[in-house]
């Protein structure tokens, strides 16, 4: 590893910018990067997943042979990784032509039972990409956003938190809601978070329901 480039990462002779670069120009090392993400080095280990996570974003059909390798990183051990796995398998939703999401969807949204604020919230916030890539998912992603109403309180995840989670559960919601069959649901559910002593939260809903309330 240490002779490939993600190995690099490791002494900061390689930004992970640049290895961005780097594999824009030449994917072939895209496999480099993926056995990087199983790296004992923490440095090499995250760097390589945002790297993944980023190439993902604009060049997803490049990275979607390799699909089923991020959604099995759902359930690392190590919660970065997750959440940039949750990050990058929602980037390639575009591109599933085989419906390899469809396959794990019960996996990526059984995260929204995560003990912690920030997996939970990543799922929420990436939710929205999913379902304009995947219309006709929306009955079910609308079933599972309307559940963060409910989620549990934990030592990482408070009440403050769930304010948080609902606020981005709004903003997913309002990149589909013109498609949302369950409209007077969702119309409920944000309009409970129009009192909320969290001001953003408040601002969110309002502004919501002024747009399709």
């Amino acid at each position: 590893m240490e002779n490939e480039l993600p190995g690099k990462l490791a002494d900061k002779s390689v930004t992970t910018e640049e290895l961005f670069k780097a594999v824009e120009q030449n994917f072939d090392l895209l496999p480099q990067l993926l056995k990087g993400v199983s790296s004992s080095k923490a440095s090499v280990r995250y760097g390589c997943a945002k790297v993944l996570m980023d190439l993902s974003a604009v060049h997803p059909e490049k990275l979607y042979r390799y699909m089923d390798s991020f959604i099995r990183l759902l359930d690392s051990k190590y919660r970065i990784l997750t959440w940039n796995a949750i990050a990058t398998t929602a980037n390639l939703a575009k591109v599933d032509k085989d419906k390899r999401f469809d396959a794990a969807f019960d996996k990526y949204f059984s995260l929204l039972n995560d003990e912690y604020m920030v997996t939970v919230a990543n799922v929420v916030g990436h939710s929205g990409k999913i379902a304009l890539a995947k219309p006709y998912l929306i009955d079910k992603i609308t079933n599972e956003l309307l559940k963060v109403d409910n989620i549990s309180v934990t030592p990482h995840l408070t009440e403050e938190c769930k304010r948080v989670i609902a606020e981005k559960a709004i903003k997913s919601f309002d990149l589909f809601f013109d498609r949302v069959k369950q409209k007077k649901r969702v119309i409920s559910f944000v309009e409970k978070q129009a009192s909320s002593p969290r001001k953003t939260l408040r601002v969110t809903a309002e502004n919501f329901l002024k747009k399709w309330g």
